[in-house]
């Protein structure tokens, strides 16, 4: 069922590893960083593809011709 790299035990053994080298307060800060990081990007993207969709550029936008 569980089959591959990343099982349940493995990803548990890496949490435990990364609490003990970072600590709890500071591995919080470690996912909060991550998260903005995460939202950042994402945000970039969405301006990046805003420009597309109102030129009307973008393939998901254009009309079918049936």
């Amino acid at each position: 069922m569980f089959e591959g790299l990343f099982q349940p035990f493995h990803l548990l053994v890496i949490l435990v590893i990364a609490l003990i080298i970072f600590g709890p307060g500071k591995l919080s800060d470690v996912g909060g960083s991550l998260g903005k990081a995460i939202r950042g990007f994402k945000k970039a993207m969405n301006e990046d593809e805003a420009p597309k969709r109102l030129e009307g550029k973008d393939d998901d936008t254009k009309p079918s011709a049936n």
